[in-house]
């Protein structure tokens, strides 16, 4: 099967869909796909690009184009994107999109169309009200102008967890869904770096507990109520300490701003972006994961924390109702006080953490690895195009 994914960047800086778009893509590579990923190219971002398209196994076997640069007319029409996305789409069998209010992906859905190629489209987390509620009437004007027609013309939608696709409905759209999860590659954690890397680097996290955030700096992360969750536990046990690794996505300035009001600014360390083997490092090292998110599609930040056996407390707009029925740590209401208590239970009884931790990691690798889940792509794709389904 000819796959291509059209994602408007391979940024890390913007979150998971690109890893998430990659990987999936790698994956079907693997299982004897002839895959291509077309996403926009940025010269500033390119070697985070490169990095990070570098730790994802099989990705050599996935052909990669960059779309013309993204000029101001470029960012809203995306006509250079449209002429070069028909020769780059023209063989495929089906066309995978990821994302929704890009008019790249507006744009690779109409050539779809044209060339009689079907297309799958991710929202990734992009269709529930809260993410519509953000610029509404953007998006409201963009349903209205075509973009409820490019969804309801997909093969299917390809929801992450039911609760996603539950979030979506009040859209009414008259399209099929399916449910897949994202995964990991197991040979990305067999060999997991040694407990101490991290910490040895960084002289104030020696011998002292501390709690890991990992994902972009951006408003829908929580942020604000890790600090003052954060600022409770920092009460509760001496010498804990909070590691904030990611981008900024516009919400450091506020945050450095709460945590010097709260007085904990001592105690809260806002480390920048990690990739490969020092992310790796550093979700070994943690005593406890925590994502107080107000809204995620399916977290892979999360997965990954429970794949390096971290115990992990998260917040109930994670989606991710598998974590404490596997015993793999706690859901949370959006709530400091409830998030600082879940974070202290992991923290006083390090026994029971790592048994969350082991539960994680089993979780993981039995039910969200990236070969099941693309193996599961693939028949998806098929039964939408009436295709009788085989190994790849």
């Amino acid at each position: 099967m000819r796959i291509a994914h059209v994602i408007p960047s391979l940024d890390p800086a913007t979150g998971g869909p690109p890893i998430v778009a990659a990987a999936l893509a790698a994956a079907q590579a693997a299982l004897g796909c002839q895959t291509r990923l077309v996403a926009y190219g940025f010269p500033h971002a390119q070697q985070n690009v490169e990095t990070a398209l570098r730790t994802i196994p099989h990705m050599a076997q996935v052909t990669v184009d960059y779309l013309p640069p993204l000029t101001r007319p470029e960012r809203f029409l995306a006509h250079g994107a449209r002429r070069r996305l028909v020769p780059l789409l023209a063989g495929a069998d089906v066309i995978h999109l990821h994302g929704v209010w890009d008019p790249v992906v507006y744009a690779a859905a109409a050539v779809a169309t044209k060339l009689a190629i079907g297309y799958v489209l991710t929202p990734h987390g992009m269709l529930d009200q809260w993410a519509i509620a953000q610029k509404p009437w953007k998006k409201r004007l963009a349903l209205l102008l075509g973009y409820r027609g490019m969804l309801q013309r997909a093969m299917f939608l390809h929801f992450l967890n039911e609760d996603e696709r539950s979030l979506a409905a009040p859209l009414h759209l008259a399209v099929e869904s399916q449910v897949l999860p994202n995964g990991i590659f197991l040979e990305e954690f067999d060999s997991l770096p040694p407990k101490g890397e991290f910490r040895a680097a960084r002289p104030h996290l020696v011998d002292k507990p501390f709690v890991l955030f990992l994902g972009r700096l951006h408003y829908k992360k929580g942020l604000d109520y890790l600090a003052d969750a954060f600022a409770i536990v920092a009460r509760q046990i001496p010498q804990t300490q909070l590691v904030v690794a990611g981008p900024d996505a516009g919400a450091q300035r506020e945050l450095e701003s709460q945590i010097k009001g709260l007085g904990i600014a001592d105690r809260v360390h806002l480390i920048g972006p990690i990739y490969g083997r020092e992310k790796l490092r550093a979700l070994v090292d943690c005593d406890c994961f925590c994502l107080s998110s107000r809204r995620e599609g399916f977290s892979l930040a999360v997965t990954e924390a429970m794949a390096c056996r971290a115990p992990v407390v998260i917040s109930k707009s994670c989606h991710f109702p598998e974590v404490q029925e596997a015993g793999a740590g706690t859901v949370v209401d959006l709530d400091p006080s409830q998030i600082a208590a879940a974070i202290i239970a992991v923290l006083a009884d390090p026994a029971k953490a790592r048994q969350m931790g082991e539960a994680g990691r089993q979780l993981v690798l039995t039910r969200f690895t990236w070969p099941t889940v693309a193996r599961q792509m693939i028949d998806a794709y098929r039964g939408a195009m009436g295709v009788e389904s085989k190994d790849s």
